[in-house]
């Protein structure tokens, strides 16, 4: 209690924050003050309505348009540090969460990538774009493809950040152990499955993992409206390095050393050497938190140049 009281004094002796007249707490001799909360950066968001309902989106609402496909099992809010950065540099960043993540719509059926793809006109069609550039990072990737595939007259040019073509022998490994790790995952009584879900993320982040970052990964995992492993499941079984051959639109390669699929990224070249190549040095598979200043500048080059 003594360590508390001496805590309140000194928040209570700080100055108030900002011009002008005191907020309605920093008149309020009990409240907790210490100055400008920090608030971050907030893309205005919105619903359009999608194949199998509502489709939540975040849009930085200037700039040239790039859609943003989040990895699995996450939301929009992946790329929450880079909105600002890609808007400071001419570009209109609009993330969608994909159905059955974050705050959009499930579908009625287990989907697949090509299922998910169809978000994409809903979403331009809502915001009266033509046409926009498209972005992804693993997951995302391959639905950047796809969406290119589908509606290759409203897509400009493509970022595939983390491309994912596999053997047959890797892609049954991955999912048998995701039916282990994910279709047959336990919810528990007590809740350890959280801190379980928080030590494997903070272990794939690596040793200077943020914790209020690992905790936004977890919640992400969590708070969809269909089951989380329907993201690696419609990931596994979708053949990337079929899709890539097909593909026409001016595309990069985006890959950093740390990736865990780096070596496909390196596959991915080889199958294609006519797409642009960009490798950043380090990160792990959150690159864009990691490494995400370097990250904005990649994009926004290949994207405006």
């Amino acid at each position: 209690m003594r360590a508390l009281a001496l805590v309140l004094v000194t928040l209570l002796a700080a100055p108030a924050c900002g011009d002008g007249e005191p907020t309605r707490a920093e008149r309020n001799d009990y409240a907790l003050r210490s100055g400008p909360l920090g608030v971050p950066y907030l893309p205005r968001r919105g619903y359009a309505d999608g194949p199998w309902g509502q489709v939540h989106y975040r849009d930085t609402g200037s700039g040239a348009p790039l859609v943003l496909f989040h990895q699995a099992p996450q939301s929009s809010r992946q790329f929450t540090n880079v909105y600002q950065p890609l808007h400071e540099r001419g570009i209109r960043a609009i993330g969608i969460d994909l159905p059955g993540f974050g705050e959009s719509d499930p579908t009625p059926f287990v989907p697949t990538v090509e299922d998910w793809a169809a978000v994409l006109p809903a979403v331009l069609d809502h915001l009266g774009l033509d046409e926009a550039d498209v972005a992804g990072h693993h997951t995302g990737a391959m639905i950047a493809t796809e969406v290119a595939l589908q509606f290759p007259d409203r897509v400009r040019k493509v970022i595939l950040n983390g491309p994912f073509p596999m053997d047959e022998e890797r892609r049954m490994d991955l999912l048998n152990g995701m039916g282990r790790a994910e279709v047959e995952f336990e919810y528990k009584a007590d809740g350890s499955h959280l801190t379980d879900s928080f030590e494997i993320r903070n272990e794939l982040f690596g040793d200077e993992a943020d914790p209020e970052t690992i905790n936004r990964y977890v919640i992400d995992k969590f708070q969809g409206y269909a089951p989380f492993w329907t993201g690696h499941h419609a990931a596994f079984i979708y053949d990337h390095a079929a899709s890539m051959a097909k593909l026409e639109h001016p595309t990069l390669i985006l890959t950093n050393t740390g990736d865990q699929i780096y070596e496909e990224a390196q596959l991915a070249r080889e199958l294609r050497p006519d797409f642009a190549y960009v490798e950043l040095e380090g990160g792990g598979i959150d690159v864009v938190d990691q490494l995400t200043e370097p990250w904005a500048d990649a994009v926004a080059k290949y994207l405006l140049d």
